[in-house]
């Protein structure tokens, strides 16, 4: 999503020295490279180290995701990815997207970044030129991973009682090294989410990704290290949830009022925290339940260049992803007159 086949056409038109550029070991003064991978392309890491003295992340910022108009009739807020919070290491953006009828994302391509979506209500199909095809419905989940390249269509549905598709996408960096990786995709059903529960029953943790309180989440879901908790708490309800250490981290509030480092923070606001500490302290001080996320990923010590949907290294590597993309080469060749099922509802 935050890309349709029709904006692409535009931007083809534009002058490549309007790229935008931007370094993030700069921006974010991280130090952490990449480890090697294996021959399955899947990255690996190093475990995180922790103490038995947790030290708590302090707020860099928190501020609000306006919603604005994107793609074919959705809405979003967007927090990761606007002028607040800008190429946060691995992170690209984040999209609250709510899709009505007759509105979604037709056939459009990508290359060189991994998208997750979290559907919250609704339903979304999928379909790209690989021949993956899935549909997610509330709980649910999809990772793809574009890779060296794939063009693909996300549709929302036309739910029977008028309500909107509502959901969370992330798009996350690939590691130079994976760029050029086969495409993929797969699925992960809210049946296969192990729950995590603390502070006697008042926090409740979906482990997407990641660890919390002694659950582990399902493995390789994206070759890029990242973390996803979906978290709730009743009133009254803490919770103190462990992060891997150097990692960048934020919180996303999706229902009612959280307090983060005794700084109350209200729906739809995003919390970018500082890298040094291990962990986040989050409290219910309302009389209603809160609902928030809290995800985390490995910096990548990398250029980021992003011209739309193309996300490389360099202005000569995103200039080499419009060509072969035209030309149906290194990648794109099978965009060559391919038109997505689902994309024929805009029709």
């Amino acid at each position: 999503m935050g890309w349709t086949f029709a904006s692409f056409f535009i931007i083809l038109i534009s002058i490549i020295a309007s790229i935008y550029q931007v370094k993030t070991l700069n921006l974010f003064n991280t130090n952490t490279s990449l480890n090697n991978t294996n021959n399955n392309n899947t990255a690996i890491t190093n475990s995180p180290v922790h103490t038995n003295m947790s030290a708590p992340r302090a707020i860099r910022q928190a501020f609000l995701a306006i919603e604005k108009s994107e793609g074919m009739g959705a809405r979003v807020r967007r927090s990761i990815g606007t002028l607040k919070l800008r190429n946060f290491s691995p992170f690209l953006m984040l999209d609250h997207f709510t899709i009505g009828k007759d509105a979604g994302f037709p056939d459009h391509p990508h290359r060189g970044q991994e998208t997750i979506t979290y559907l919250l209500s609704g339903g979304v199909d999928h379909e790209d030129f690989a021949g993956h095809k899935g549909t997610i419905g509330p709980g649910d989940l999809q990772f793809m991973t574009a890779g060296r390249g794939i063009m693909h269509a996300e549709m929302p549905h036309n739910n029977p009682d008028g309500s909107p598709n509502v959901g969370i996408q992330l798009w996350v960096d690939l590691p130079k090294k994976l760029k050029m990786c086969e495409p993929r995709y797969r699925d992960l059903r809210a049946e296969e989410i192990p729950i995590a529960s603390a502070d006697n029953g008042r926090a409740t943790i979906k482990v997407i990704s990641g660890k919390s309180h002694g659950i582990d989440s399902v493995k390789d879901l994206a070759y890029t290290p990242v973390w996803i908790l979906d978290i709730t708490l009743k009133p009254g309800g803490r919770i103190n949830q462990i992060l891997p250490i150097g990692w960048n981290a934020f919180a996303y509030t999706l229902e009612g009022t959280t307090t983060i480092n005794k700084k109350r923070i209200p729906q739809f606001h995003n919390v970018e925290f500082v890298q040094e500490g291990d962990s986040v302290q989050a409290s219910n001080e309302s009389e209603e339940e809160s609902r928030f996320l809290i995800i985390a990923g490995q910096p990548l010590d990398q250029q980021v260049v992003q011209y739309g949907p193309f996300v490389l290294n360099s202005a000569e590597d995103v200039n080499q992803a419009i060509i072969d993309f035209q030309s149906h080469s290194n990648g794109f060749e099978r965009a060559r007159g391919w038109q997505s099922e689902i994309g024929k509802r805009m029709l």
